[in-house]
């Protein structure tokens, strides 16, 4: 079985007029809808700013700007015939135009959340502590 290495980024973005935060469902293999932050592939020649805002908008419809750096999260799993060593890198983006539409493909469902029900929403503990310290610079900036 070979390893691979994959980069992905996106972020938590946030509509700061009124407090809230555009998020990704998915259905898992369970059925299930899952809540996320949006994310995805970095391509060639992007960096991971520019990455980030770029699949915030395919996601969720929001065009935005980074405002900082959140930090990143990475994880292995297996898929196929490969074990994957997977880093996303989010930041904290604001919301400058767009609509919210869940027409990309991979998603399921979008919604805007107010940041305080974040925590409660998404299915992953570490992008709830992402949100956290997005909290605590939103706060800290006000």
């Amino acid at each position: 079985m070979r390893t691979v290495a994959e980069t992905s980024a996106g972020g938590l973005v946030v509509n700061t007029e009124t407090g809230q935060a555009a998020v990704i469902g998915r259905l898992d293999r369970r059925g299930r809808l899952l809540w996320s932050l949006p994310k995805g592939h970095v391509e060639q020649g992007e960096t991971v700013e520019q990455a980030a805002v770029r699949e915030v908008a395919e996601e969720t419809g929001i065009d935005s700007a980074v405002m900082a750096a959140l930090g990143s999260i990475d994880y292995w799993f297996v898929t196929d015939d490969r074990r994957v060593h997977k880093t996303v890198h989010h930041f904290l983006l604001r919301a400058v135009g767009g609509e919210l539409s869940d027409a990309d493909v991979e998603v399921t469902e979008v919604a805007w959340v107010p940041l305080a029900d974040l925590p409660a929403r998404l299915a992953y503990a570490d992008e709830r502590r992402l949100v956290q310290r997005a909290a605590t610079m939103l706060a800290d900036s006000a």
